[in-house]
């Protein structure tokens, strides 16, 4: 049962060692954009009401957090702003705001926390962080490899291990239903349909595409064409007879083509049964997979038409976004080391040495490393050791009455135990030195 003192139900608190892991994967994310010419947006946490209703569709819309009116307008209760849902409402909103001041193409990345009053539950939160990257103005395949590379140069700075990019194409998709005799009209519910062949066994798939309307033969033949050992092959053969599918099949392989070498053998594969529900979309499609993890951990592809339908200029666009909270928990042991609270800590022995160990500390900030001193009101070296150790401190400085009497100062590292006894003259230079290393 929750208590007065939990965080509302699908939020959490993060203490520091946890704020610290999501805080050096979201600088490496940004590093990582960075170095594909991606340029920082940030936007409200909030927008009109009106900008995110109808952009999600009836169930989305249903899961916007709305503000009532405050203030002065609090008795009206009427809502006129919103919390968020995603990172590409406000993009589209910047485009159509800002568009001829912004770059051609525009290439952005936004890091930050949406929310959706969903039901909370394992892994589901009702806010979230969103780390998106998008380029606006270029149809170029160039634009959708681009996208996949910094998305897969980051997973693999992240440190998370063995991952796999899907590929697909929406006209690939459209080109196999148009292989298989399926009617446009039953197109869209039957990629709904298919796209949950990574949730529902094959049977029961095959029995909902016949609920959209197709024969019970259709229905099973593509259900074992998507899910075959052979499915790449067999669906390229299929495709190569409609016009769709041949422009499709030409989307995947010039990705294909453009990332080649620039990843590991295998790290990126045409997969046929690949859907993307998001109806949106009108090109190239990927996601990423974990083998330690059920569901993506990354997603993307070409949304053309998006930004008009959002309200923004009809430009080309393509993007993706990363899972960071499935991330997270496959980032190895090595690659989530502690990260360290303190470079240098300084004990207190005794209050008669209080206003030493201040200096210290200050000429360790001096040096520009990261310093406190022992607050504690113990004067046992072993306690403030263990202290300084649980802080994660390189160094520690030790000052009691023998180093006050030859005027020095116990440097101790804190990985190897080894000492060195500083002169106090010397303790900024030496610092200095330390904060080099």
């Amino acid at each position: 049962m929750p208590t007065q003192f939990d965080p509302p139900s699908g939020t959490r608190d993060f203490l520091a060692g946890d704020l610290l892991a999501r805080e050096h994967a979201f600088e490496i994310i940004r590093s990582g954009f960075a170095r594909y010419g991606f340029e920082p947006l940030q936007t409200p946490a909030f927008e009109r009401l009106e900008v995110l209703t109808g952009k999600y569709g009836d169930e989305g819309d249903k899961l916007i957090f709305k503000i009532l009116r405050r203030g002065e307008h609090e008795v009206s209760g009427d809502a006129d702003l919103a919390l968020r849902y995603d990172l590409t409402v406000p993009l589209a909103r910047v485009a159509a705001a800002y568009g001829s001041q912004l770059p051609a193409p525009y290439k952005r990345y936004a890091i930050g926390a949406v929310w959706r009053a969903d039901r909370p539950g394992k892994g589901r939160y009702r806010e979230f962080v969103q780390c998106d990257l998008d380029t606006l103005g270029s149809a170029s395949r160039l634009a959708d490899a681009e996208i996949v590379c910094a998305v897969n140069d980051v997973l693999t700075e992240l440190g998370i291990g063995e991952f796999t990019f899907l590929l697909n194409s929406r006209q690939a998709l459209s080109g196999l239903l148009e292989a298989f005799g399926i009617h446009a009209d039953l197109g869209s519910g039957a990629l709904i349909t298919l796209d949950k062949l990574d949730k529902l066994a094959p049977d029961e798939v095959a029995a909902e595409l016949c609920t959209r309307g197709l024969s019970r033969e259709t229905s099973r033949e593509l259900v074992d064409v998507m899910t075959g050992p052979d499915a790449a092959k067999v669906v390229r053969a299929a495709l190569e007879n409609t016009q769709t599918g041949t422009a499709g099949l030409a989307e995947v392989d010039r990705v294909l083509q453009l990332t080649s070498g620039l990843m590991p053998p295998g790290r990126i594969v045409f997969t046929p049964r690949l859907v993307r529900g998001l109806s949106y979309y009108t090109g190239p499609i990927w996601e990423v997979v974990a083998p330690e993890m059920p569901g993506a951990i990354a997603s993307g592809g070409r949304y053309d038409h998006l930004i008009e339908a959002l309200g923004g200029p009809d430009v080309p666009a393509t993007g993706g976004s990363l899972g960071i909270e499935r991330i997270l928990p496959l980032i190895t042991s090595d690659a989530a080391a502690h990260v360290a609270l303190l470079d240098v800590a300084v004990t207190v022995m005794s209050p008669e040495y209080e206003g030493q160990a201040f200096a210290f500390a200050a000429a360790a900030r001096g040096a520009g490393l990261r310093a406190s001193v022992y607050l504690g009101s113990s004067g046992k070296l072993s306690r403030q050791l263990k202290w300084a150790s649980d802080r994660g401190a390189r160094w520690c400085l030790i000052y009691g009455g023998a180093d006050e009497a030859a005027a020095v100062v116990t440097v101790r590292d804190m990985s190897t135990g080894d000492q060195a006894r500083v002169p106090i003259a010397e303790l900024p230079a030496h610092l200095r030195r330390l904060a080099q290393q």
